[in-house]
């Protein structure tokens, strides 16, 4: 990617490349219509390709002897509740706890938790994802331990043992990482630890696309950007008392994740038409899918499972 443009040519990228509309930064009024634009398309659309977890990220899957994940469709819903568990394993969750989630997705991470006896307070900025959230969690008899709120995560209330994020930090945007961050930092309990599943890409990637309008962002993800590593420990260091104390890298199970949802959502096209989205719709999805699988398998694109923890809570 760095040398697809000719160096002597790359301080010309700010003549022409276009910038991100005002409309997409991440101010909470844009980001409820940011996320809106994807997530409240159609609980019905994202079934048609989602395992039964109705479950939105890299899944987990088991590997083979050379450390390559074992894939298959069979094998999805099971490495999904794998990542999840993983994820709550990560934050200490158990009996008790007092949880956080931002980003409700479609409720499992929350009924895992609330299974393990856990309390939790999940936010969510789309409300077909809020409905079908609590439909799910009601129907599992979860309605006492999980309470899924239409808030934005700068207005998160409480203290909590676990904060546990997955795949929401690319939607904050670059200015707004500071408020997140700090937002962690404020309701985590002494003691407490963040888990957050983030998909990152290069540093200096990062800082050549972060005020570009990417395809992405005009198509898929209004108000997107990919946060590097480095980026989230400069944050995390200028902002809270916060540090990043875990890293566990899943770029090849969301290259094999991202294939199964491109092949299902491929095979049931007549379904996905049949609920109004035409094939134009059809064969920009599908090149999203492989685009971002194309990201992992190449290697450009990774996806971490972060602890981030205060140091003085350690001594």
């Amino acid at each position: 990617m760095p040398s697809l443009v000719p160096a002597p040519l790359q301080s010309l990228r700010r003549w022409f490349t276009a910038r991100r509309p005002e409309a997409q930064e991440g101010s909470r009024d844009n980001a409820r219509r940011n996320i809106s634009a994807h997530y409240d398309l159609s609980n019905d659309l994202f079934a048609l390709f989602l395992d039964p977890t109705m479950t939105y990220s890299s899944a987990l899957f088991e590997v083979d002897g050379a450390g390559r994940p074992v894939a298959a469709g069979t094998l999805l819903e099971a490495a999904q509740r794998r990542k999840i568990d993983q994820l709550l394993d990560l934050a200490r969750v158990g009996r008790g706890s007092r949880v956080l989630e931002i980003g409700t997705g479609w409720g499992e991470l929350a009924l895992r938790a609330a299974d393990r006896g856990a309390r939790v307070v999940s936010l969510t900025l789309s409300a077909e994802q809020q409905a079908l959230a609590r439909a799910r969690i009601a129907a599992a008899g979860h309605t006492d331990r999980v309470e899924v709120r239409l808030c934005d995560y700068r207005d998160a209330t409480g203290q909590y043992d676990a904060a546990v994020s997955v795949e929401m930090i690319e939607a904050v945007g670059y200015h707004h990482w500071p408020a997140y961050f700090g937002v962690l930092d404020r309701v985590l309990a002494p003691g407490g630890r963040v888990a957050l599943q983030a998909i990152t890409m290069p540093h200096d990637r990062m800082l050549a696309s972060r005020e570009t309008f990417t395809w992405i962002q005009k198509y898929i993800f209004p108000g997107g950007l990919l946060p590097s590593v480095e980026a989230i420990e400069q944050a995390l260091a200028d902002h809270t008392a916060l540090r990043l104390t875990g890293d566990r890298p899943l770029g090849a199970h969301y290259a094999e994740t991202l294939r199964l949802w491109r092949e299902r959502f491929g095979e049931r096209a007549h379904e996905v038409e049949r609920l109004g989205f035409d094939r134009v719709f059809q064969r920009m999805w599908t090149f999203y899918l492989a685009y971002c699988e194309a990201g992992f398998r190449s290697g450009y694109l990774d996806v971490r499972q972060l602890l981030l923890t205060r140091p003085e809570d350690c001594r």
